[in-house]
């Protein structure tokens, strides 16, 4: 914590742009989630501007940039919609609403206080990918609605596809069209160029042109769902909820919501924090990350904003832009806070048509296409999980579909395992499956080899469980030439090691190093090919069936001198056991 505040000014140009960016990026997107609850345009913007400051002071992620997210927003708005109803009205309701995210800030600080941060490495990527697809479904469905310019009917999701049939009766054509032209500017507008951002030019562009061309109430705007208009100037603070934890009949409701934002928080940010760590090659405090996201979802409850997360689009983005530390993200929201102070008038002219269009795009990119479109070739029980968390997600609920996807995926993990031993111990051909070949199979030549050769042994199942523990390992692999990588020890490989391995792949051949498979056989082997990373990333010649045909090509493709040759001082051993 003592170096929360300490700033790296080496990089204040590339921080500036990088959060100017991010911030002109997340206007848009901000006014959007708002909108999508009962809170309005404005308490979207409220977030993005609180947690885009605190989350950045306090965080440990420096090129985070954080604010309303597609998942927390989902959540928020059917925990405001339950207030609603339990408390008779959004007047009343609103401490519960305030009272609620102030608790999950809080206990995701907590969540790293208690340092529960390096487990998120263990949820497995069909839990993940099945709930952020989920999630997409569940933005796209809730704007069709508002799309063809009418409001979403009660019930989420199963409630919109009950009522898909009314459309024809209520359609606004002026929405569809203003929603369709703001798609399609999102879409087309980055072929041009992709200086500015597209949401961007189409909130500008499409609300102007709907301002001077289309008349009073041919399409509903902002201001017509908020009474008063929307605010200007700085928020109010709210303290008056804190009453709330002193009424037994609303701590039920509250501290269920608050759990459940406070889960839904900290995975989404972490997740954004990995994907931080692939493009700037660093590495984030996931404890540091999750009491910064808890200040910042307080301070965004103490002034009526939504809850938030790290933003994985806006993070890129900053980083693509010359972000390099926390600066960008305090500039981000600073940005923000200028744009509400100066530009607040006009915010409530934005159509809602356009915020639809814009959230529909959301939903798109959120969805996992990647694997989804490897169904047929993951592993049955992977798919199973996927589909799973993916309906539960749209039709049940966010922390069920989670919670059901683990359990499955660790029961499904047990059965598996049971069944490679098992399939192992009573037939003989499949010693070659897992063998037990000793390491010391590699003699006197690891003493031999040089800084070329980097030799790593897998020995068990690459699983969820250690697919972020295998990509650490080989982001700390020394300036080699090649990567042999031991199979011989592996007996299984699920989706998340299958994707692990892959990225390291990536990762590596990046930096021209080549990587070579020894002893691949039996799932791991059927996998790899199924997905095309034999061939597709390691060539076949590249793939030996025992590690003496590797230390042949070996011998052929480094020069004797510097592989077999007289010893250095610099040589040494670059081998390692897991």
């Amino acid at each position: 914590m003592r170096d929360v505040f300490r700033f790296d000014f080496s990089n204040l140009k590339g921080d500036f742009f990088g959060g100017i960016t991010a911030g002109i990026v997340a206007l848009p997107l901000a006014l959007a989630f708002g909108e999508q609850t009962e809170l309005g345009a404005i308490a979207g913007l409220y977030g993005a501007i609180a947690i885009g400051i605190l989350a950045a002071l306090f965080g440990g992620t420096p090129t985070q940039i954080s604010g309303p997210t597609a998942p927390m927003t989902v959540v928020s708005a059917v925990v405001i919609m339950e207030a609603i109803e339990f408390a008779g009205g959004l007047e009343k309701a609103f401490p519960i609403i305030i009272a609620t995210f102030f608790l999950a800030g809080l206990l995701e600080m907590l969540l790293g206080v208690l340092q529960v941060g390096r487990y998120i490495k263990y949820i497995p990527y069909p839990v993940v990918s099945g709930f952020m697809s989920g999630i997409g479904v569940i933005i796209v469905i809730s704007q069709i609605f508002p799309f063809f310019g009418a409001s979403s009917p009660a019930g989420g999701s199963l409630g919109v596809v009950k009522n898909l049939g009314s459309i024809p009766s209520i359609i606004n054509w002026y929405s569809v069209v203003v929603a369709a032209i703001t798609i399609g500017i999102i879409y087309i507008f980055p072929r041009i160029t992709k200086a500015v951002p597209s949401t961007l030019v189409a909130l500008v562009t499409v609300s102007l042109a709907a301002f001077f061309i289309l008349t009073n109430g041919q399409v509903a705007v902002i201001n017509d769902s908020t009474p008063g208009g929307v605010p200007t100037g700085l928020p109010e603070v709210h303290l008056s909820f804190f009453s709330v934890f002193t009424d037994t009949s609303h701590l039920m409701l509250v501290f269920e919501f608050a759990f459940t934002l406070a889960l839904l928080g900290a995975i989404d940010s972490l997740l954004t924090s990995i994907v931080a760590d692939n493009i700037t090659k660093t590495k984030h405090n996931s404890n540091q990350e999750l009491i910064g996201q808890g200040i910042g979802n307080m301070g965004a409850a103490l002034i009526g904003g939504l809850p938030g997360a790290g933003a994985t689009m806006r993070t890129v983005i900053n980083a693509n832009s010359g972000g390099k530390t926390k600066i960008s993200g305090v500039i981000a929201g600073l940005l923000l806070l200028a744009i509400l102070l100066g530009l607040g008038t006009l915010v409530g002219n934005i159509p809602n048509a356009v915020l639809a269009g814009i959230l529909i795009t959301v939903g798109i990119g959120i969805i996992d296409y990647k694997g989804m479109g490897h169904l047929r070739e993951m592993p049955r029980t992977d798919a199973v999980i996927m589909i799973a968390v993916l309906l539960l997600t749209v039709f049940v609920g966010l922390l069920e579909a989670v919670a059901i996807g683990m359990v499955m995926a660790a029961i499904l993990f047990m059965k598996k395992i049971a069944d490679v031993v098992d399939h192992k111990t009573n037939t003989a051909p499949l010693r070659d499956f897992a063998r037990e070949v000793p390491w010391s199979d590699e003699g006197d030549i690891i003493d031999r080899v040089g800084d070329q050769v980097y030799i790593k042994h897998l020995d068990g199942p690459l699983f969820f469980g250690f697919a972020s523990r295998f990509q650490d390992m080989i982001k700390a692999l020394p300036n080699i030439e090649v990567v042999v990588i031991r199979m011989d020890k592996v007996p299984y490989i699920d989706q998340s090691g299958l994707y692990a391995v892959e990225e390291a792949v990536q990762d590596l051949e990046a930096q021209d190093i080549t990587v070579v498979f020894t002893g691949l056989h039996g799932q791991p082997e059927d996998m790899l090919k199924r997905f095309n990373l034999v061939p597709g990333l390691v060539e076949e010649e590249h793939v030996f069936e025992d590690f003496q045909a590797c230390m042949a090509w070996l011998n052929t493709h480094i020069k004797a001198n510097d592989f077999f040759g007289i010893p250095s001082n610099q040589s040494g051993s670059k081998a390692d056991a897991l």
